[in-house]
């Protein structure tokens, strides 16, 4: 299991659809099927595949991924380089992480 400080949540009312998140940082984004862009923790992190999509998993402010360590400046780069800045980084907070309803 992979270890996380931090976590990110896309704001979908602000997210252009560009898809740089995805390019930069592909272990944490994915795009939805609308062309908007969502976060994801995946199974070689964190146990278990989970999309943050709406029907996997909760998504816009609820959807919070877990980010990994290992991933971290890329995470931040692609928070920096969104031209929607629709990327939501905040520290990782045990409460948060358990209320996501996953």
């Amino acid at each position: 299991m992979a270890d996380a400080s931090l976590m990110v949540w896309i704001d979908q009312d602000l997210c252009t659809g560009d898809g740089i998140c995805e390019e930069i940082a592909p272990e944490v984004f994915e795009a939805r099927d609308d062309g908007l862009w969502v976060v994801k923790e995946t199974a070689a992190n964190f146990g278990a595949d989970i999309i943050f999509d709406g029907n996997q998993g909760p998504d816009n402010a609820k959807g919070v991924a877990r980010v990994p360590d290992a991933d971290t400046d890329d995470v931040v780069e692609a928070a920096t380089e969104c031209p929607g800045e629709c990327i939501m980084i905040e520290p990782f907070e045990e409460a948060t992480f358990a209320a996501r309803g996953v």
